[in-house]
């Protein structure tokens, strides 16, 4: 995880130092949401797609459901009850319901199974994503007077993930061009965020630290977002599920809070500091929630011995 520490401090330094002026954080919320996103998606999508992959698709598609609506519901109950200002009850909403299963997803699922584990993450993550850009955005907009039915529907985001599916279901890919383009352009998402949360904090006064430290909200996020959501996946433990797809998946669902939330705090009015904390949090426990979560199933794996 050191480097997201250090992209965050590259932030915190620039501004600090206000290499990043004042109106930086709006020109790198707006590069990040229209360029860099969607350039990630389509190139997270960008893969080959066989008649030997619909089963392994099914099942994760039918995980990624389930933890999900899980998440939303959780997420729901926990915000009604949370005595928090208005600014932060859409982002600690979102903090719990939506995970880091980019930047730091494709890395452990690299490790773990190399190619293959991108794979599954790429199909696992289909309905997240449509998921993080209608109903993500949803949470920060819905107290408007209007919806606008058009930012839901017809933004970067979702936009870029009906063309990925489209591309992935077809025999063809993008041009050697153009995948090159998008996977250069994407990658810069996870630096660009992790120097925005890092521009934010640097903002953000000491008291105001401490303050959140001590915030219950941010630690009951962190809870649900990195163990006990990912463990309710155990459940498909009774349906024979093979063991690297539910490892994808329960690891996935574990990932910290996503920079996005921020993202979305910062152009949409929400508390982008109490946003930028919580990833912070998060991100700081999951050095410790994602191997116990991988020793756990490999447990479970060792002492079931279903998955031959």
């Amino acid at each position: 995880m050191s480097p997201l520490y250090v992209m965050a401090a590259v932030g915190f330094v620039g501004r600090r130092l206000n290499v990043l002026g004042g109106g930086a954080n709006a020109v790198i919320t707006q590069l990040m949401l229209y360029i860099t996103l969607p350039a990630l998606i389509l190139f997270s999508l960008d893969t080959t797609f066989t008649t030997g992959l619909l089963g392994d698709f099914a099942w994760l598609v039918a995980m990624s459901v389930f933890v999900l609506a899980l998440s939303v519901f959780t997420a729901s109950r926990l915000r009604r009850r949370a005595q928090l200002p208005a600014g932060q009850k859409s982002v600690y909403e979102s903090l719990i319901v939506f995970g880091n299963q980019g930047f730091i997803g494709f890395a452990v699922s690299y490790i773990l199974m190399g190619e293959q584990g991108i794979v599954y993450l790429t199909l696992f993550n289909i309905c997240y994503l449509v998921l993080i850009w209608t109903y993500g955005i949803h949470l920060f907009t819905r107290d408007e007077p209007s919806v606008n039915w058009r930012v839901l529907f017809l933004n970067p985001g979702i936009l870029a993930t009906v063309v990925g599916v489209i591309m992935l279901v077809l025999p063809i890919g993008w041009p050697e061009i153009l995948s090159a383009t998008f996977e250069d352009v994407g990658k810069m998402t996870i630096p660009l965020s992790m120097i925005l949360i890092g521009s934010l904090l640097a903002e953000t006064r000491m008291s105001d630290l401490r303050k959140f430290s001590r915030n219950v909200h941010l630690w009951i996020a962190s809870s649900f977002k990195l163990l006990i959501l990912p463990l309710t996946l155990l459940i498909f433990l009774l349906f024979g599920v093979p063991f690297p797809l539910l490892v994808i998946a329960v690891l996935t669902a574990g990932m910290p809070s996503a920079a996005t939330t921020t993202v979305y705090a910062q152009k949409f009015g929400g508390d982008a500091v109490f946003a930028s904390y919580g990833v912070i949090h998060s991100t700081i426990f999951c050095v410790l929630t994602i191997p116990l979560l991988y020793g756990i199933l490999q447990w479970l794996y060792g002492w079931t011995g279903i998955w031959g």
